[in-house]
């Protein structure tokens, strides 16, 4: 079952170059496939209520749909994560798909919104050795998770388990910034906030933890 929640430690030990748990004793939280205007405004608002900093893994197509975002993203002081130009899964990646998905993406950012985006979450959690070997022969800083919440079922009952069950005190949080966990979103991330004052953990900012 926690297997369900948290990647097994064989997982996290062959791919020990990547990022399975938050530094510091600290916890993290992310959000993936943003931004959107469904969720991406009430995430920040909840995040600004709560002094909370995260991780916004983005999709490169939505960079371009919602600049304006992006712009509220970086000016909010939350960083902004590489989730590849087209949501593309990386087991599937060709040759030129390290340039075309994730190059394009970085230098996307740096040129439209001075934000040096250091941190690649692969889409679906997909990964495989071909990546492995790619991504550190590429330096990519691969943040996975430790807290799959699975609040893209939209049922906050579901994310309740996961927070109540799981969260320990370098969790990588992991949400979704998309339409398929609008109905939920906002209350989930209250939610998570509560059970970390609950069980006397303490957050983290994504900047000075992995520094």
């Amino acid at each position: 079952m926690k297997a369900l929640y948290d990647p097994p430690k064989i997982v996290k030990l062959i791919f020990n170059k990547f990022i399975w748990n938050a530094p510091k004793n600290k916890i993290l939280f992310t959000f993936d496939d943003g931004p959107n205007t469904e969720t991406t405004p009430m995430i920040l608002k909840k995040l600004s209520d709560l002094h909370i900093k995260a991780v916004f893994f983005c999709v490169g197509t939505n960079l371009l749909k919602f600049p304006s975002l992006v712009d509220e993203i970086v000016s909010e002081g939350h960083l902004i994560g590489n989730h590849t130009w087209n949501h593309k899964k990386v087991i599937d990646f060709q040759n030129n798909d390290f340039q075309n998905e994730i190059a394009k993406f970085n230098e996307y950012m740096l040129q439209k919104f001075n934000h040096k985006v250091e941190l690649f979450r692969p889409p679906h959690g997909k990964i495989n050795f071909k990546f492995y070997r790619n991504a550190n022969a590429h330096q990519l800083k691969v943040m996975m998770w430790s807290l799959l919440t699975y609040d893209y079922k939209n049922d906050l009952k579901v994310v309740k388990f996961a927070l109540q069950k799981y969260l320990i005190h370098n969790s990588i949080i992991v949400m979704h910034d998309s339409e398929k966990s609008k109905n939920v979103i906002y209350d989930s991330i209250e939610w998570a906030n509560d059970m970390i004052i609950e069980k006397n953990l303490n957050i983290g900012n994504p900047a000075s933890c992995l520094s």
